[in-house]
């Protein structure tokens, strides 16, 4: 383990403890409103203080972007992406599905390192560049299956912004008629590390921020899955739209929304 992806697992790990003591226990004063039905908690602020804490005190050259607003501009050219809480909405309302989510890419928007922490399960997953990917130490792969009659498929549904809600119901309509199931966990993070595991055979959805996605893309890669945009693109963080897979459900995925989504069609 690189001294990198060492200083992002005692940092989600760290989060993780401070998620598990206020899970269950939040009040009304500790929960505010960001904008239109998207809400931000003390615990966020606290994890995301204690994550960049950690990566600042060890990688002080490198920049950090983070859910809750904590920004450093570092000189190395490397920043490190983080989402201190992702799935604010189910820690709030006490559903036990979330996670925390860092990744550290490099200049040329290489990601180089990646963590998911589910901390109410203690499921750790991570990946290194070049190195595979891994679940409490041990290594993963994206699932084999090629029958459309038994994917498991995973998805985020649209619930503030409705100008593509159209579009994105006749692509959710399309991929029920070819799969056994759609799940809706709530935490991005969440859907592509199981992608990454088999868990869910796999995940689209549209207009992410980096936070949501960038560890457990490199989780799916590293696990021999294929991540792309809507559009095919491998540079995800251009458009930010998400389809990732095994080597039969990505092209079923990234068909249907270049069906439903033409705008996101490669140029």
């Amino acid at each position: 383990m690189s001294r990198e992806l060492d200083t992002a697992v005692k940092a989600a790990m760290a989060a993780g403890e401070i998620t598990l003591g206020k899970f269950g226990e939040l009040s009304s004063p500790e929960i505010m409103a960001k904008e239109f039905k998207d809400f931000v908690t003390e615990v966020d602020k606290a994890c995301e203080a204690a994550i960049s804490s950690l990566i600042t005190a060890s990688f002080p050259n490198d920049s950090l972007l983070c859910e809750e607003g904590t920004i450093a501009n570092g000189s190395s050219g490397r920043t490190w992406i983080v989402d201190p809480l992702d799935g604010t909405l189910n820690f709030i309302h006490s559903f036990p599905v979330f996670s925390i989510s860092i990744a550290l890419c490099n200049p040329e928007g290489d990601i180089l390192c990646g963590v998911v922490y589910q901390p109410l399960l203690r499921e750790l997953f991570t990946a290194e560049k070049g190195c595979g990917a891994f679940l409490n130490g041990k290594a993963i792969t994206v699932s084999s299956r090629t029958e459309r009659e038994e994917f498991l498929v995973a998805t985020g549904i649209p619930f503030k912004e409705y100008h593509y809600l159209e579009s994105y119901m006749c692509m959710l309509k399309d991929v029920i008629r070819d799969s056994a199931g759609i799940r809706r966990a709530g935490s991005a993070a969440i859907d592509l590390a199981y992608t990454a595991c088999g868990r869910f055979d796999g995940f689209w959805e549209y207009r992410l921020f980096p936070w949501d996605f960038a560890a457990g893309v490199l989780l799916v890669r590293e696990a021999g899955g294929a991540v792309t945009d809507f559009g095919g693109n491998h540079n995800v963080f251009l458009r930010q739209s998400i389809i990732a897979g095994n080597a039969t459900t990505h092209p079923m995925l990234l068909e249907k929304a270049l069906d439903h989504f033409s705008e996101e069609r490669s140029s």
